[in-house]
């Protein structure tokens, strides 16, 4: 009986530890989704009765610890979050310049866990 009351602790132990590194990462992924949404809505210039234009470029600047982890993958996580950008632009009939784009860039002054954006209408060049 006392082996299965310690194996019924071990995976407990697992369980808990896997839905913690899991769980935070979800939470900020859905953060900055929705700074980047409030970005929008928040800098949005009415154009007309059927044009809203919201920014286009944007900048997530992180801690560089932060940065160095997603520099492997900063071009998906970049790819993802101007996906969620394009979703609800769409859900919003929002209009932008030019392509949306996402850039992940270091900042010294930024605290370990917190990030900043930084977003800007960029008209399309030819």
């Amino acid at each position: 009986m006392r082996l299965l009351v310690d194996l019924e602790r071990t995976m407990e132990r697992w369980s808990n530890t896997l839905w913690e590194s899991l769980v935070p990462r979800a939470r900020k992924q859905a953060e900055v989704v929705g700074v980047l949404r409030r970005e929008c809505d928040d800098r949005a210039l009415i154009l007309d009765r059927r044009r809203t234009l919201v920014p286009n470029a944007f900048v997530i600047e992180l801690p560089p610890e932060s940065h160095r982890q997603l520099t492997d993958d900063s071009a998906q996580v970049a790819g993802h979050l101007a996906a969620q950008v394009r979703r609800h632009a769409a859900e919003q009939g929002y209009t932008f310049a030019g392509p949306v784009g996402v850039r992940l860039a270091p900042a010294d002054d930024t605290r370990v866990g917190r990030f900043r954006i930084r977003s800007r209408i960029s008209p399309l060049r030819r």
